[in-house]
């Protein structure tokens, strides 16, 4: 009887044990989850810290206009290449010759042959103006459009690229060097300090202020009309302000995006170079303006200046 009593008390002990070590692996698992859970959302709603916004582009530049004010920059001094951005430069050499916009220019074999992986919707053979070439270079990021124009530069390409160069000197483009019009070379290179007074500069003219910010255009291209859209999405989105804009890829640049926008009522121009992702730059110009919202008041002129990566 004793024996049995004895084996009944052990075996209640023994579950007493169980159900306790279960409970406290149960209370420490569910601890450790709701942990991990809270710091990744609080990682991915971050947008900046009190030094400046947090971007995933690895060269970055932000300039207030209406006080000359640097707020925040990252490896702005660093040439590096700049895709298609190198149309804003073309753009602004074209408009320097103040040839006729309504002049008939044939895209041809010469500027199907302008790149590796080079993308175009211009067939050789399409006849379009200037002016829509002009167009479409700066809003869908032609190529084709881009060669044509300085192909039929005076005395073609041949001055057209001393041209280009001298135009970036002239606007104090100091790191910059230009070896073709549409960006596919990675020799095309420029800094973000560069890039600021290029968009400054782009932002002085009516056509590519209005060119560059168009969401869309339809070309007749033979006996069909063909619609092209803008490469940066912000110009769709009805909270921004965009004054001038211009996107750019190729492999060794990354994504890059340069602006000028209106924001809190201050002209701001914003250099983003070598994103990665192919929404990076334009969440990199969200979290820019969410912090400027949040930390710079109306008005504030300060130096925010990161350090180099």
């Amino acid at each position: 009887m004793n024996r049995g009593k004895t084996s009944l008390l052990a075996a209640g002990c023994l579950l007493l044990t169980s159900l306790v070590a279960q409970a406290t692996t149960s209370s420490t698992t569910t601890t450790v989850h709701h942990h991990r859970h809270h710091s990744r959302n609080h990682t991915s709603q971050a947008a900046f810290t009190i030094d400046g916004p947090i971007l995933r582009s690895s060269a970055a530049l932000v300039l207030d206009e209406t006080n000359s004010a640097v707020l925040y920059s990252r490896n702005a001094d660093v040439a590096m290449p700049i895709a298609s951005i190198s149309k804003l430069v073309t753009a602004l050499t074209v408009a320097d010759a103040q040839q006729p916009m309504d002049e008939v220019v044939e895209i041809t074999e010469d500027d199907r042959a302008i790149g590796k992986g080079a993308f175009s919707r211009l067939a050789v053979g399409t006849r379009l103006t200037r002016g829509d070439l002009f167009h479409l270079a700066l809003m869908a990021s032609e190529n084709r459009a881009a060669h044509a124009l300085a192909r039929n530069y005076p005395g073609g390409l041949a001055a057209f690229m001393p041209a280009m160069n001298a135009k970036a000197r002239e606007l104090g483009m100091t790191t910059s060097h230009f070896v073709e019009p549409t960006g596919l070379s990675s020799d095309n290179v420029a800094s973000p300090e560069d890039l600021s007074k290029l968009v400054a500069a782009a932002s002085k003219n009516a056509t590519i202020r209005e060119y560059s910010t168009d969401p869309g255009y339809d070309v007749r291209i033979g006996r069909r009309m063909i619609g092209f859209h803008n490469t940066n999405s912000l110009v769709k989105n009805p909270s921004w302000d965009i004054v001038v804009q211009k996107t750019g890829y190729i492999e060794e640049a990354g994504r890059c995006l340069v602006m000028q926008a209106v924001i809190d009522g201050r002209t701001i121009d914003i250099v983003l170079l070598n994103s990665y992702g192919k929404q990076t730059r334009v969440a990199d110009a969200a979290r820019v303006r969410k912090w400027m919202e949040a930390k710079l008041p109306q008005g504030t002129a300060i130096q925010q200046v990161a350090g180099k990566t």
